[in-house]
């Protein structure tokens, strides 16, 4: 993995901890419905002239060919999971949630082992107990506090990175012929449709402000958009494995916007809870093994 590749994964994992940022700052004012509904319907359109100039006839081809899995991915990668997150945030900060976004490959390994027979290997059981663990330790500290909504706000932020497992085992069961623009154009239009007919009963109730319209533009045009675009090419560059490894820097970035901007406290047991799950995660998508860290060096 080349020095430019590694930069691109760290601006990819600043940008994705910053979409918690924006959405802690506009969900207030949105609600988590007409949030998420602008975020992916912006990310679509500005996702497709690049799939228009980019992809070929054949590909146009499968994308009508495959539009009932595209809608599935869009309700479980996009729609759903992000909606949880935002309702989230009208309770936790936006830096646990982002912590709670890191059991994504977690919940990807379990799904890939109980759905598709994916063999689980001792590090990846012994990271799914670390992880779970972390994520006992995260929460603690919050519902120490009792908080009307805090409760399912945990709940709807734990939630959401298994349907992301799910979806990403989905993808690869469903969609493989199809290409990675193709689906991250198509399941942001289909996420925006299914969530339009909501927005009769989940308009805001006024005008929201400048900052928090700001906010949501960045959200999708720098978060959901230019993310994608950058993550899909590291794939193809790097592979999936090495890819991944995001997911272990969005967390502090997400912890560090959040502190930075919106002072929002980290607080000891989220330290601790990160890197328990952190840890874990390492462990199941193969980054750490506990082999070799037991394993004598040869002379």
């Amino acid at each position: 993995m080349s020095v430019k590749n590694i930069i691109e994964l760290v601006i990819l994992a600043a940008l994705w901890g910053a979409s918690f940022l924006f959405m802690r700052i506009a969900v207030p004012e949105f609600g988590a419905i007409a949030l998420i509904e602008a975020r992916v319907l912006i990310a679509g359109l500005v996702l497709l002239p690049f799939w228009w100039l980019r992809e070929s006839v054949l590909s146009r081809q499968k994308v009508i060919q495959h539009w009932p899995q595209i809608v599935v991915i869009g309700l479980l990668n996009s729609a759903i999971p992000f909606v949880l997150f935002a309702y989230s945030m009208l309770y936790i900060t936006g830096g646990m949630a982002a912590i709670m976004n890191g059991t994504a490959p977690i919940w990807g390994a379990v799904v890939a082992w109980i759905w598709l027979n994916s063999r689980l290997s001792l590090n990846g059981v012994l990271g799914l107990i670390v992880g779970f663990f972390g994520v006992v330790v995260l929460v603690s500290d919050e519902l120490a506090v009792p908080a009307q909504g805090k409760a399912l706000a945990i709940v709807a932020a734990a939630s959401a990175p298994l349907l992301y497992g799910i979806a990403a085992n989905y993808t690869a069961e469903k969609l493989a012929g199809v290409s990675a623009l193709s689906v991250a154009t198509f399941s942001q239009l289909s996420a925006a449709l299914c969530l339009l007919p909501l927005l009769f009963w989940f308009m805001p109730p006024q005008m929201p402000s400048f900052e928090a319209w700001m906010a949501i533009l960045a959200l999708a045009v720098l978060c959901t958009s230019l993310a994608y675009l950058m993550f899909f090419r590291l794939l193809a560059e790097i592979g999936s494995t090495r890819a991944i490894t995001v997911a272990f820097m969005v967390p502090l970035f997400g912890s560090l916007w959040g502190a930075l901007f919106i002072d929002e406290e980290i607080t000891v047991m989220m330290m601790v809870g990160m890197a328990i799950v952190l840890f874990g995660t390492a462990l199941v998508t193969g980054v750490i093994k506990i082999g070799s860290l037991t394993k004598k060096p040869s002379l």
